[in-house]
């Protein structure tokens, strides 16, 4: 896996922290759900990363 991809998905993971966070500080369920699922998109493209790395090897 590339840095870079390493790097973005980090960045997607800890962005989506942040809202689920501030959403469920104001209660604003909407953003707090929009953070889970940039989150569990983050976790599903490093999955794919690493599984393309496993047949690169």
């Amino acid at each position: 896996m590339g840095f870079e991809d390493k790097f973005n998905n980090t960045t997607e993971n800890t962005t989506g922290k942040v809202k689920e966070g501030v959403g469920r500080a104001t209660d604003n369920k909407e953003l707090e759900a929009e953070g889970r699922g940039d989150q569990m998109r983050a976790n599903i493209k490093q999955a794919g990363e690493k599984i393309k790395d496993a047949f690169r090897s």
